[in-house]
């Protein structure tokens, strides 16, 4: 039946039951290493790219979706009459929403909306589930929008990275700020702020203080009354203990909280943050 379909591309780490769960249409990026090309989410995933990436001593270059392809994808989700709404990685990281748009717009006006999420990883996830859950609520794709647009600077998006070698590689650290990583064991933590990255702390010592200090976060937000308590999202590139010690110490946080999502990060995400990384994820009021 014709109605409102979500699509988003791979780097919102949904995960496989997720995907299935909603019947989301996920457009997949690119990863390529020199001339080997594969689909994020498709035919690799975080632990093959950190094997190649050990293997070739490199990182590999990651690449947005074409118009074409957004194109192909839009026709055929619009074939039944019904409206798309595409939620897209922050285009301050990748080209995928601008590439989109441009698809967009060779539909007649009102058929296919392209969203911003402004966001990265499952905070573009959380938007996704959002618009889901309006759609099913019998909203039309205009008004998703517009809630959209209210929603996006609620999302919370927090996140630690366990080495600098990534973003060492990718030129985004010096090498004597990830020796420094190494040797002393200060690792940061990151968030998502106006649609960019940004340093929220730098802490010294084990991960699980690492981990305690995103939850004393998320608990102060808890005891504000803050939280929206639909869902909160455990992403990472591997570390499935680390989630598990998180998602009961949220639950003892929040017992109001109704999902707790544990989801992998894709091979885009994890070619920028490397190994070990883990993140919480979540919506404000």
């Amino acid at each position: 039946m014709p109605g409102i379909k979500i699509i988003t591309d791979s780097t919102a780490d949904l995960g496989q039951e997720l995907i299935e769960r909603y019947r989301f249409e996920v457009v997949p990026l690119t990863v390529t290493f020199n001339e080997e090309t594969y689909k994020d989410g498709v035919d690799i995933d975080t632990q093959r790219l950190f094997e190649l990436v050990k293997k070739k001593g490199a990182l590999p270059k990651t690449s947005s979706p074409s118009p074409a392809t957004f194109k192909s994808v839009f026709g055929k989700a619009i074939g039944d009459g019904s409206q798309a709404i595409y939620i897209g990685i922050s285009s301050q990281f990748s080209a995928s929403v601008q590439n989109a748009q441009l698809a967009a717009d060779t539909f007649p006006e009102g058929q296919v909306h392209v969203f911003d999420s402004e966001n990265l990883s499952t905070g573009i996830a959380q938007l996704v589930l959002y618009a889901h859950d309006l759609a099913a609520e019998g909203k039309t794709a205009d008004e998703i929008m517009g809630l959209l647009e209210e929603a996006r600077p609620k999302v919370k998006t927090c996140f630690m990275i366990d080495t600098l070698d990534y973003l060492h590689m990718g030129g985004r650290c010096t090498g004597v700020q990830a020796l420094l990583t190494s040797v002393l064991k200060v690792r940061p933590v990151i968030e998502v702020v106006d649609g960019g990255m940004r340093v929220a702390a730098k802490i010294r010592g084990s991960r699980t203080k690492l981990l305690d200090w995103q939850l004393e976060r998320f608990a102060k937000d808890v005891e504000e009354n803050l939280v929206e308590p639909a869902r909160v999202f455990l992403t990472h590139t591997g570390v499935h203990e680390d989630a598990l010690y998180m998602a009961e110490k949220i639950r003892h946080i929040m017992p109001e909280m109704r999902e707790i999502l544990e989801t992998p990060a894709g091979s885009v995400i994890g070619s920028h943050c490397g190994p070990g990384t883990i993140g919480i994820l979540y919506m404000l009021r």
